[in-house]
């Protein structure tokens, strides 16, 4: 009988894993193909051969020119940011077992972007500071909420709805910034409320790669006590895991992934809700589905980068409308309570 119940949980392992690879090769295949075809769209047209040769450096200057210096730095900045924000919202998901517990929502981006405007408008520093400034926004909103919803530990409704206010609180300071702003000095700042990642290249694309691999390293270290916080801090308690150790080094990673690449894109908009969500039916599984979340991340912000840029001939528009346009009715449909419970994190 243990022999007959060890094999079926071996095979059951088995199967996870070949799903899990199987979903990550998909996705990594698709990255691809949609990083071929941005290379080749545009003004300056060019076919896949020449575009994937000027990659390397190899071709006509004027090819290597257009696709080192200004394509290839935009696709990498949308995987990398798209693949932040998930791996951000699958591990705000899965340690606060709540599938609203996103940045959107709970006003960590928010905070990015009021520190970005700040900085803009109200103190008119420029360059690379502006996304210092970013970066400090998030931490400052995320220690706010800690702090705020911290009562002799942390409850996830609490901190969600914390969160929410926080989240309000910078939405209307940052309205109040933009409300007292020239124009021109507007139409500067907006792209820090919107999302895009359209200028990231040189200085802070190399900034949000190695701090996306950085970070990316330390959420797979913690990978192993998402497993026991599942079943309930008593449960993780009993495991040997130190569950309020493990629940704030998680988020501080979650956070320091958002203010990444908030800092370098702004705040594009429901891929950290959304991502963990996709990649958790992707893997018919309730866990917490980081690499897969990552994954999807960085090819649905480079699809709706994809599709800003080219889909109206005469417009290009912010990677962060489309995916707002793509996660807004998948907020309302899960709040309407209508989602499978496979969307939900165990």
């Amino acid at each position: 009988m243990t022999t007959d119940v060890l094999a079926a949980v071996s095979s059951l392992r088995g199967s996870r894993r070949r799903r899990h690879a199987l979903v990550l090769g998909v996705l990594l295949v698709g990255a691809l193909a949609l990083g071929t075809l941005a290379l080749t769209l545009g003004a300056a047209g060019l076919a896949p051969g020449r575009a994937l040769a000027a990659v390397v450096g190899a071709g006509d200057a004027t090819d290597v020119f257009v696709v080192q210096h200004l394509r290839l730095p935009r696709i990498l900045a949308a995987l990398l940011a798209g693949a932040a924000l998930a791996l951000a919202g699958a591990l705000f998901q899965s340690t606060l077992r709540n599938p609203l517990a996103s940045p959107d929502i709970l006003g960590v981006s928010t905070g990015a972007s009021l520190g970005a405007v700040w900085a803009l408008l109200g103190l008119g520093v420029t360059g690379l500071s502006v996304a210092g400034f970013a970066f400090g926004g998030a931490l400052l909103a995320a220690a706010a909420i800690w702090l705020l919803a911290w009562r002799r530990g942390l409850h996830s409704i609490r901190f969600v709805l914390v969160g929410v206010g926080v989240s309000y609180v910078c939405g209307a300071v940052l309205a109040w910034l933009m409300s007292r702003a020239e124009v021109r000095e507007a139409q500067t700042a907006l792209l820090w409320t919107i999302g895009s990642v359209a200028d990231v290249r040189g200085t802070p694309l190399t900034i949000l790669a190695v701090g996306v691999g950085v970070l990316g390293c330390a959420a797979a270290a913690l990978a192993r006590t998402h497993g026991p916080l599942a079943l309930g801090d008593d449960n993780a308690a009993a495991l040997g895991v130190r569950v309020h150790r493990a629940r704030a080094a998680a988020l501080l990673v979650a956070v320091s992934l958002v203010a990444v690449a908030t800092a370098a894109a702004g705040p594009i908009a429901f891929v950290a809700l959304v991502s963990p969500a996709i990649a958790r039916r992707l893997l018919d599984d309730g866990g917490a589905a980081l690499a897969a979340s990552a994954a999807v991340g960085a090819v649905l912000v480079l699809t709706a980068d994809v599709l800003g840029q080219h889909a109206v001939p005469t417009m290009s528009v912010p990677a962060g409308i489309v995916t707002g346009l793509i996660g807004a009715p998948y907020l309302l449909w899960l709040l309407s309570g209508r989602s499978d419970r496979r969307t939900s994190p165990a």
